[in-house]
């Protein structure tokens, strides 16, 4: 079973004459000049808002990470606001494409391997350094600290991994499937059970940190997503065979 996951890409700003530090952005620097400006921002916005959360970056420092004037921002997406929504599409849609939810897996991989492939891929966007590691930590800030855009991301982004990941737990139940948006309350609570142990060791890791000094890095995503992943399974398992915790 396979997510297939939405189109993010939006269409290009409207050109029009706009002044830059340096010299001015007009219809004969053609598209390429502009659409890298737009995309240095989006890579710039992203870093920052992940490290420091919308309501404290500034569009002043985004840009200056840019290497962009600070008009920038409102020519290509008009307000700080539209900028923070493009960069969560983008995020979002860069995020799936390196890490999807099933890893590459062959054709038939039982339950169990999607089950730990997707633990692995979510652990992968949030935890993993380097581009395009800060994609997953963005949108595990979103999640914890929600702005207005967290509705939009839910429905176009993250119901469709819920879906996906709704499909195998319900086949280690050996549940059938629901009409579409009444799934049940164990096949949910599954989910929020797997999908917050995985969210837990970003939103959690200055406690972590605390209380195991030796703590999890980057390095530790193999082992992490193999424990969730027994752990989860044997839950599912006592579930099935209808065991109370």
């Amino acid at each position: 079973m396979r997510t297939n996951v939405p189109n993010y890409c939006s269409k290009p700003a409207l050109k029009t004459n706009v002044c830059t530090a340096d010299k001015e952005i007009s219809m004969q620097d053609g598209p390429k000049k502009s659409d890298d400006t737009k995309a240095r921002l989006i890579e710039a916005a992203g870093a920052v808002f992940a490290r420091q959360g919308f309501r404290w970056a500034t569009v002043r420092e985004i840009c200056s990470r840019a290497g962009a004037h600070v008009g920038s921002v409102n020519y290509h997406f008009r307000d700080k606001e539209g900028l923070y929504a493009a960069v969560l599409e983008h995020t979002q849609r860069s995020a799936v494409e390196k890490y999807p939810p099933d890893l590459g897996l062959r054709e038939g991989a039982t339950p169990q391997e999607r089950l730990r492939a997707f633990v692995h891929s979510l652990l992968s966007r949030i935890l993993a350094e380097g581009v395009p590691a800060w994609h997953g930590k963005l949108l595990a800030r979103e999640i914890a600290e929600p702005t207005e855009a967290l509705d939009r991301l839910l429905q176009n982004s993250v119901r469709p991994l819920f879906s996906y990941l709704a499909g195998i737990v319900r086949e280690l139940l050996e549940e059938a499937d629901p009409p579409e948006g009444e799934e049940s309350d164990v096949v949910f609570l599954c989910l929020m059970s797997i999908v917050g142990q995985c969210l837990q060791h970003y939103t959690a890791r200055r406690a972590i940190a605390v209380l195991r000094p030796k703590s999890f890095d980057p390095s530790d995503i193999e082992r992490i997503a193999d424990h969730i992943s027994r752990f989860s399974i044997g839950g599912i398992r006592e579930l099935r065979a209808g065991k109370s915790p």
